[in-house]
Formats: C-alpha cells, structure tokens, sequence
C-alpha cells in the first residue's frame, strides 16, 4: 500500500474534520489522510515548505478544500494550485457550506475539479464524502506524473 496517494483535507471546523475521517475511514480507504487546518498551511504541504518540507514528494490523490478559511481562503488556494503547472494536475474538490452562486462560479472559473455544498444532515454528508473518497482515491485515473519536485519550491 506505499504506492497510494494521500487526501489531503483542508478544513477548520472540528466536526467537520471528525465526520470526514470517519466517513472515509467506513469507506475503508487504505489513502493516509493529511489535515490541514487553514490555507496557508495546506499550500505549505502542497509546496513542501516550511513544516512540511521533508514530506513524500508524490501529490495527494485529491484536495478536499473547504471554501471559508483561516489566513488564506479555499479560493485563494485553489487559484495559487491551479494556476501552477507544477500543481494544476491535482484534483481539488471544494467541499463548503457556501451555497452562494458567486462561490461556485468563482471556483470553476479558477479550475476547481468538483464542487460540492456540505449536506447539513449526518446521514447525507457521511455519505457523501464516503462517495467522494471512493470517486477520487480509487476511481479517477490522474494524468501521469510529469518529473519531481524542485527541492527550492
């Protein structure tokens, strides 16, 4: 199981964070799941600075990001992803209770690869990142890898 790809959860909400480990753990994913509390320390991991300089080079499988951060916004980090050669490839899921139509324009728009508003109920959102889990770690076929890392990024 080294060859799996980790998920990579960008979320500041406790709960949030309890309920998506719990779904995905049901889900019996064998991914390691990175949590990282606001953007500035998820584009941390994803650059490999600062903390996270050290980590496995390989990208993760997926980003779930939520839109409503500390430091720096779920938008923010998508835009910095995505406008990236090095980075665009990674799928970013944003995962929000946004249901504001300018937030889902706005995501597309910067490239996001799926767009989904958190059910309000247990049930519902247990279920659906169970879903999104399986789609995205198991299901979906990444573009091949294109060459490292620059140890500078």
């Amino acid at each position: 199981m080294a060859d799996l790809k980790p998920i990579l959860l960008v979320e500041d909400n406790p709960n949030d964070v309890e309920l998506t480990l719990a779904a995905l753990e049901k889900s019996q994913l064998a991914n390691e799941i990175v949590i990282c509390r606001d953007g500035a320390e998820a584009l941390d991991y994803l650059y490999r600075r600062g903390p996270h300089e050290s980590r496995d080079a390989r990208d993760p499988a997926v980003v779930l990001l939520d839109l409503k951060l500390p430091k720096i916004d779920g938008l923010e980090v998508l835009a910095a992803v995505k406008g990236d050669p090095r980075t665009r490839a990674i799928p970013i899921v944003m995962l929000t209770s946004s249901r504001e139509e300018s937030d889902l324009v706005r995501s597309y728009e910067l490239g996001v690869n799926a767009f989904v508003v958190k059910p309000v109920g247990f049930t519902e959102f247990f279920e659906a990142i169970q879903d999104l889990g399986v789609f995205w770690a198991v299901l979906n076929e990444p573009p091949p890898h294109r060459g490292g890392w620059p140890s500078n990024v």
